[in-house]
């Protein structure tokens, strides 16, 4: 556990000096190419040539761009792993939830409190950033070189959706990231059919076990050994290229995910708890507090799995026996956090690069992002590895918007730190409805005042 935490706490520094360098070697690029004229201006040639030319474009063909093509190795390994990573880990949640030992009332109630709350996360917060968006917080006033490249999200009827989700062929929709919608539905499908065939599929799910370590050990890597680099290059080529403009925007979605989270962590989660207990949701906010706190210093789940077991059992009066099985599930797929931070992420995204996002689209991102975060594997800086999924699925892959989702796994770590509590916070709000559903809740226990932890009688 000690060698994990330090793990990631590397990966975070390795992240934060990434992003550090990146600004200011950019700003210095900035500097360079405002005062391009004379000697200078040769000077910014060679360096536009060497380290941030676009050598696809016709322009391109006599540089050598290097930091253009450390940037698109790590975002086309990222487009590497998207189709085997949903289809193995959503197939693999499903078994999990479905699991045979773990069906009944206790199952079923835990499932319908986690999808209620990412209905409610994802509701939310996409009116925050619709209204965010609206207000023009999230735009980014781009050269007139850039703006002449935009492209447009056509518009269409939102029913046929629903038939492209379906997909006519499973190899094309394996083949091709822009039919993420299809594979989501493919993997839903063999999730189910690999439960009701219990032992006879068991042989197949060893196999997607396998193909899912090994996806996540590429992701690791690419993330811990590559990311940083790889986003020391973006930042520093997005602004020599594109200047200062997308500074602003980023901010604006940092603090817009910080709020929403904290907002959405002190009222869904005591309305949810009122509306279905009847009981005064105080005592949990007061009782709760230190287990978010330690979510946010960690940043990590399953490092605050066990201070959460333990607040759950002593202090808001649930069994153990429903804590093992609930609070453990909602650590694999209870993400309404990450949701919630999708939906926002997405609107700068797509603003960000020009690009109008309706509500219809917000909606499809929903869906989109509530099934890919309950099965978002247990890797470094996975929720936002997995916008990268929603990306695709809405058909957001043009240069802006990598730009803009480029920022977003760079800045992360702040906003990260609001969505994990909401996340963590959540596994134990279900936790007491569903002891409550169940008749098992110790409510003198629940309305009990406590101290450091410790049960005052």
């Amino acid at each position: 556990m000690k060698k994990n935490k330090e793990g990631k706490s590397s990966i975070v520094r390795r992240m934060i000096w990434a992003v550090v360098l990146g600004f200011l070697c950019g700003i210095l690029m900035i500097i360079l190419r405002e005062n391009s004229t004379g000697d200078l201006s040769n000077a910014w040639k060679f360096v536009d040539a060497l380290l941030f030319q676009d050598i696809t474009t016709t322009k391109g063909i006599e540089g050598i761009g290097l930091f253009y093509i450390v940037g698109q190795i790590f975002m086309r390994g990222l487009q590497l792993a998207i189709v085997p990573l949903v289809l193995t880990s959503l197939s693999l949640a499903l078994c999990s939830l479905a699991d045979p030992k773990k069906l009944g009332r206790i199952a079923i109630k835990t499932f319908i409190t986690y999808l209620c709350f990412y209905l409610a996360a994802a509701t939310l917060a996409g009116v925050a950033a619709y209204g965010v968006k609206l207000t023009g917080g999230f735009d980014v006033v781009l050269p007139s070189t850039q703006a002449a490249e935009i492209a447009t999200m056509e518009g269409y009827n939102p029913l046929v959706t629903i038939v492209n989700a379906v997909p006519n062929n499973i190899f094309s929709a394996f083949t091709s990231n822009n039919a993420i919608l299809s594979v989501v539905v493919t993997a839903l499908i063999l999730g189910l059919c690999m439960t009701y065939l219990k032992e006879k599929a068991e042989p197949l799910k060893q196999v997607i076990e396998s193909l899912n370590e090994v996806i996540q050990l590429f992701l690791n890597f690419l993330i811990d050994k590559v990311g940083p680099v790889a986003i020391f290059c973006m930042i520093t080529r997005a602004l020599a290229v594109y200047g200062v403009e997308y500074i602003r925007p980023t901010l604006v979605w940092m603090i817009t995910t910080i709020v929403v989270s904290l907002v959405l962590v002190s009222t869904i989660y005591p309305i949810g708890i009122f509306l279905t207990t009847r009981l005064n949701p105080f005592p949990f906010m007061k009782k709760v507090f230190k287990v978010g706190l330690f979510a946010a210093a960690t940043n990590s789940s399953a490092a605050t799995l066990p201070l959460n077991v333990k607040t759950c059992t002593q202090e808001l009066g649930c069994t153990e026996e429903i804590s093992s099985f609930v609070l453990p599930t909602g650590m694999t797929i209870n993400m309404n956090g990450t949701t919630a931070m999708h939906m926002i992420a997405i609107t700068f995204i797509a603003s960000a690069a020009g690009l109008d996002i309706s509500p219809a689209t917000l909606a499809l991102a929903a869906f989109l992002s509530i099934c890919t975060a309950m099965g978002t594997p247990a890797i470094p800086v996975a929720g936002t590895t997995m916008v990268y999924v929603v990306m695709m699925g809405l058909g957001l892959n043009s240069e802006l918007c990598m730009i803009g989702y480029s920022l977003v796994l760079a800045m992360n770590y702040l906003p990260g730190m609001a969505v994990i509590t909401l996340n963590v916070i959540g596994d134990a709000a279900t936790n007491v409805i569903v002891n409550f559903k169940e008749g098992v809740l110790n409510k003198e226990q629940y309305m009990e005042k406590s101290s450091n932890g410790k049960e005052v009688k």
